[in-house]
């Protein structure tokens, strides 16, 4: 006789319904690594559309009312309305001007340039920055902390000292191209180590390439006549004092090309952060694109450096303070910081302008005011991640 067995109802599996997301494969998001193993995927931005949205918004209304009251500052005051009014006639729309008969020339000539350059710089250090962290994979990466702005420096000094000149107005923004360079390969070679960059070693690798710098920058001070030393003070203090529309034409197309280039390299940025052998294997030529990174860091930190001298921190707090707001992914990131330096350093000037009656503070001077204690909290922050992402 043959006997079969029977399942009773209360021992039935209850059937799966696609309802459950903890039991439906199909609903839940799940990615194979390398080795193999499953792992959910990183959220690459907690932050909303409407968000984003209002931080450009805020950050462009802030950039064009700051630009309009740094042009009106100074020891000639200039109203707001007299100042779009001189713009608006400049750009052939209507009636304008200033009415003193010294504002016009004021404007055009001292004031708008230093604005230009103060956007131009901020743009370019923030940009630099969060390239740096980017690639590098920490966040205490900055062209100022680092010592790439001091190596950028030493080679700009170099320049004043001896009177090089066969590049004519370029040849300042070459040797701090090639400076830089330098000092990010540097960086980058000895702060490296198991595929990833250490917070101690970046941060001691700074203070080395800082002190050496420091050393080649003082034994030039020692070299130079009195018009050179006066120049190398105002490099390692950092100023925008002094602009002309010709070092804007200078800077405005390394800044462009180079910001321009960190805009492109969003999307690979955003698959190294999964880690080299997740972006490897997702099509990303790491090396190539750290190369690339570094090359376009030593642009972006030669156009700053050039005719401003040493402005640091920019590229640490911006950048920070920016993925605080919209999270890490770069395709926000990198304009959003592009134009939150830009606005930092136009506060940081109107300010160096106007604190001091009669007087210019250095703007290197106010950012490390800010950017020191920031570089504090940050390092506090990171101790216990070895190096990582807080």
């Amino acid at each position: 006789m043959t006997s079969r067995s029977t399942t009773s109802p209360s021992s039935a599996p209850a059937p799966r319904t696609s309802a459950d997301p903890t039991t439906d494969p199909a609903r839940v998001p799940v990615t194979t690594t390398l080795a193999g193993a499953t792992k959910t995927p990183p959220r690459r931005s907690g932050a909303r559309p409407t968000k984003v949205v209002a931080l450009f918004v805020g950050l462009a209304v802030a950039l064009v009312v700051l630009a309009v009251v740094s042009a009106g500052s100074g020891q000639l005051r200039i109203p707001p309305s007299e100042v779009l009014g001189s713009v608006l006639e400049r750009l052939g729309l209507g009636p304008g001007g200033v009415t003193h008969p010294n504002g016009d020339a004021a404007l055009w000539s001292i004031r708008f340039p230093r604005v230009v350059m103060a956007v131009l710089v901020g743009a370019a250090l923030a940009s630099a920055g969060a390239l740096m962290q980017g690639v590098f994979g920490n966040p205490l990466a900055d062209p100022g902390v680092v010592g790439v702005s001091s190596g950028a420096a030493l080679a700009a000094c170099t320049v004043i000292v001896f009177g090089f000149s066969f590049l004519g107005s370029w040849t300042v923004a070459a040797f701090a191209f090639v400076g830089g360079l330098l000092t990010t390969l540097l960086v980058y070679f000895v702060s490296r180590s198991g595929g990833r960059t250490e917070v101690v070693t970046l941060v001691l690798t700074g203070v080395a390439v800082n002190a050496m710098c420091g050393a080649g920058i003082a034994f030039l001070t020692f070299l130079g006549d009195q018009q050179a030393r006066e120049q190398i003070v105002f490099w390692q203090l950092g100023s925008l004092n002094g602009t002309r529309w010709q070092y804007v034409a200078v800077v405005a197309p390394l800044v462009v090309v180079g910001t321009a280039g960190v805009m492109v390299l969003a999307r690979r940025l955003d698959l190294l952060s999964l880690g080299e052998r997740s972006a490897r294997h997702l099509g990303v030529d790491v090396e190539r694109l750290r190369i690339v990174s570094v090359v376009l860091v030593a642009l972006l930190t030669a156009a700053a450096v050039a005719f401003c001298g040493i402005i640091a921190f920019v590229g640490l707090v911006v950048p920070h303070l920016i993925r605080m707001i919209v999270g890490p992914g770069h395709r926000v990131l990198l304009p959003a910081s592009a134009l939150g330096g830009a606005v930092l350093l136009l506060a940081a000037d109107l300010v160096a302008r106007t604190a001091v009656a009669y007087a210019d503070l250095p703007i290197g001077m106010l950012t490390a005011l800010v950017g020191g204690p920031f570089f504090f909290w940050l390092i506090r922050k990171t101790r216990r991640s070895a190096g990582g992402w807080a």
